[in-house]
């Protein structure tokens, strides 16, 4: 029987390793995988819909289905989960000591829509207040000049957005403190090189991110995978092959950390903070499908209707194949 030839664009995280190597194979599939850097993934995408599977930022994927006709179909597994606390950087020229001094702020973030901004607007908001409708947001390239929306965005009035200069750099404006604060993805080169003009919001962020998460049970999702809706519809099998295969994958991940003959990763400790990552979210503390996620996807709705970003709040029936609703049992 001839299998199906998909091309596939993700980047190489330890719990997509399988599906790289071929070690794991979807049923009926071959993938063309391509190892590639997330931001040009999505930028490809997004602007051009090149792959027939991709990793897809989940505030982009939310954007698309505000649209006519939407693109793209996801699956619910999740490359990519971050507590974003420790995204938050300020100048040290802003006067910035604790989250309700970023109201009547600049802030920068690379993309008003990036989901990185998206969770941290909405964590500042029920956690601490800061209603996002209370700074001015100054969006572009955060390392390189030139960067722009990848989707176009009609916001309402009460958000602030502008652009920054055609030769800027969100990196430089914060440590020479033209922005009084980043919200990010990526930490600032400026971070690293230049410690006096630039520092986090939240320096223990750990502690700050395990007792959100023991407050919330939720471990924040920035990534979905999604499936071109052309080649989902001719094929809608595929749904449930890339998702049974996606968990089949990162299971051997979950289980090669804790094998302690010999280190997974180049982390020395990694057997330590395996062993408290259990203990604080437990054993299976990042999963794939729907119903275990469905607060956090709900959370992450609600914060982006109230961002102005979609038209009202989207239901998690509609965002995902229904083929992974529900799995065969024997």
């Amino acid at each position: 029987m001839t299998r199906l030839n998909l091309s596939m664009a993700c980047w190489g995280y330890d719990r997509t390793e399988a599906l790289q190597t071929g070690e794991v194979r979807p049923d009926g599939i071959d993938l063309n995988f391509q190892a590639l850097e997330v931001e040009e993934t999505f930028f490809r995408q997004a602007k051009f819909q090149e792959f027939d599977v991709s990793e897809m930022s989940m505030s982009s994927y939310c954007v698309t289905l505000g649209r006519d006709n939407p693109p793209f179909i996801a699956i619910p597994v999740f490359p990519s989960r971050f507590f974003r606390h420790s995204c938050i950087f300020v100048s040290t020229k802003s006067g910035i000591e604790k989250p309700s001094d970023l109201v009547g702020k600049r802030i920068g973030v690379p993309e008003y829509q990036m989901t990185a901004p998206v969770w941290i607007r909405g964590i500042l908001q029920d956690e601490y207040g800061v209603d996002p409708s209370s700074v001015t947001y100054v969006t572009g390239g955060e390392e390189s000049p030139g960067r722009e929306e990848k989707l176009k965005l009609d916001l309402p009035e009460k958000f602030k957005v502008e652009p920054i200069g055609p030769n800027d750099t969100l990196t430089r404006m914060l440590a020479d403190g033209e922005i009084d604060a980043l919200h990010t993805a990526r930490a600032p080169s400026t971070f690293y090189s230049e410690p006096e003009n630039v520092r986090r919001l939240f320096p223990d962020f750990v502690e700050v991110e395990k007792a959100y998460y023991k407050k919330t049970d939720i471990f924040p999702i920035m990534h979905v995978v999604a499936i071109r809706r052309e080649t989902y519809e001719k094929n809608r099998w595929i749904a449930q092959a890339l998702f049974k295969a996606f968990k089949e994958a990162q299971q051997l991940t979950y289980e090669q950390l804790k094998v302690t003959a010999s280190l997974k990763t180049m982390l020395p400790w990694q057997v330590a903070s395996l062993e408290d990552t259990i203990a604080t979210m437990g054993d299976s503390w990042w999963p794939y499908g729907v119903e275990p996620n469905r607060h956090v996807i709900e959370t992450f709705t609600r914060y982006h209707h109230e961002q102005g970003l979609s038209p009202r709040q989207l239901t998690v029936e509609e965002m995902f194949a229904p083929e992974t609703f529900a799995e065969f049992v024997i």
